[in-house]
């Protein structure tokens, strides 16, 4: 789940902008960032391992000079977290260089591999890397490249890349990762993961970049085009809705913040529970807490008080960091705790290693009773399309039964959203949403899989 961005706005300085906008993309991956600028000339880059604050400063700002600028913010489903395989990508071509950013997860890596020339050499190998060299090996303008690779790929993929004089995106034909448009009203435009980024550099939303679609914008404004390519069903990914957006974020004209609300009103129909109060594990479940307090008529209370600086343990790079970090990211709030019964609404259950230390927290701090509450529904399936969904082996619901997991969990009771009440909440219709880890039906799935039933769910 990265984060990427492109900026094309003449007069301005776009590394800055970028910036900013990876600021408030920074949920989306934390591993490593970076920035590649151009003023027409030349085309510079600078990247790193680690969060945005701490790879720039003004110097290497003033040293990417330009009216032009990709940025990525980078969760790796694909290549080791090294600094190799930090983005942009910067690639030199026929048609000259250019700086390439990607965020999805590409289902057929090696056939595309093997369409390359043998004569290629990676630095990174990624899945990202290979989607870059397709594009330098392919004959035609940028545009027709794109198109090829769209006409070839399969899996995720919301691109941006630049030239020295221009400025692309393109989205896979299902649209399964967000990408949003943007324009600034002194002139020029954005493109980014997410709509909350747009507003943190000034510019308005315009639209959502369509799933097939390629944009490209230069000094004579902006061209839009669609992939020859038959278009897929739309399918955006749910658990943008259930967990990786921000919630000041909208697609298909319905902020994040309210689907998330929805869904706790329909769990607190769905599930209710004879309790005093109601919490959220901060931050992704607080809407949803505080939707399940409102329809349930229970006072809502912060339990849990997160230390901000630490973060986002489900996109930890590893389960040792994962298990450390719960440990450190959450306080309880023993006053509003103690000799209560607390019905807790977090947004998912994945491994099945988080929430069994949460529940244990709570009652340390003198919890009576601890109701969980899930705002998604069983996470059956593993992800190809870009989310750290690991394998049938690590998913706790694909294993055992609600009951066996509320045991496990140490919770008294334990009750996740159905399908059709997040589908409602999402307000999106079925069809146009990858659903893939709930139910095994994804649009695009690596050649040789075989999705099967998971055990203790029949």
């Amino acid at each position: 789940m990265c984060g990427v961005t492109g900026i094309f706005a003449p007069g301005r300085d776009a590394a800055r902008l970028a910036f900013f906008a990876l600021y408030a993309l920074q949920h989306r991956g934390q591993e490593s960032a970076g920035i590649a600028a151009s003023d027409g000339v030349s085309l510079r880059s600078h990247k790193a391992m680690g969060l945005v604050g701490a790879i720039f400063d003004e110097s290497m700002l003033a040293d990417l000079s330009g009216h032009i600028a990709v940025g990525h913010t980078r969760y790796s489903t694909s290549g080791s977290s090294i600094v190799v395989s930090a983005q942009p990508l910067l690639e030199r071509s026929d048609l000259g260089d250019f700086a390439f950013a990607h965020n999805g997860n590409l289902t057929n890596t090696e056939e595309l591999r093997r369409r390359l020339s043998p004569a290629v050499t990676f630095d990174a190998g990624s899945d990202s890397e290979v989607l870059a060299k397709l594009l330098v090996e392919e004959k035609g303008t940028l545009t027709e490249r794109i198109e090829r690779v769209l006409e070839r790929a399969r899996g995720a993929y919301s691109v941006v890349l630049c030239t020295r004089d221009e400025l692309y995106a393109f989205r896979d034909p299902w649209g399964v990762r967000p990408l949003a448009l943007g324009a600034f009203d002194e002139g020029g435009f954005i493109v980014a993961s997410e709509s909350c980024a747009l507003g943190t550099v000034g510019a308005r939303f315009v639209r959502e970049i369509e799933p097939g679609e390629i944009v490209r914008i230069d000094a004579n404004g902006i061209e839009s085009r669609r992939s020859a390519r038959k278009p897929e069903r739309p399918a955006l990914c749910m658990f943008e809705y259930i967990y990786f957006a921000r919630p000041d974020s909208e697609f298909g004209g319905r902020a994040v913040y309210l689907a998330r609300y929805a869904m706790g009103r329909a769990l607190a129909q769905e599930h209710p529970v004879d309790a005093d109060v109601v919490m959220a594990v901060p931050d992704s479940a607080v809407p949803a807490g505080i939707g399940y307090a409102a329809e349930s008529g229970l006072p809502y209370i912060e339990g849990l008080i997160k230390n901000r600086y630490i973060g986002r343990t489900f996109i930890s790079p590893d389960q040792p960091m994962r298990a450390r970090g719960v440990q450190l990211k959450f306080n309880p709030l023993v006053e509003n705790l103690r000799d209560r019964r607390i019905i807790v609404v977090d947004d998912s259950i994945v491994r099945g290693t988080t929430t069994p230390r949460i529940v244990a927290l709570l009652r340390e701090a003198g919890a009576r009773e601890v109701h969980l509450r899930i705002s998604s529904p069983p996470i059956l399936h593993p992800c190809y399309l870009g989310v750290d969904m690991a394998t049938y082996a690590e998913l706790i619901a694909a294993n055992a039964t609600v009951d066996e997991i509320r045991a496990h969990t140490g919770a008294d009771s334990l009750g996740y959203l159905s399908l059709d009440a997040l589908v409602v909440a999402a307000g999106r219709p079925r069809e146009e949403m990858c659903l893939g880890c709930l139910t095994g039906a994804y649009p695009s799935v690596p050649a040789g899989v075989g999705i099967r039933a998971p055990a203790g769910q029949n």
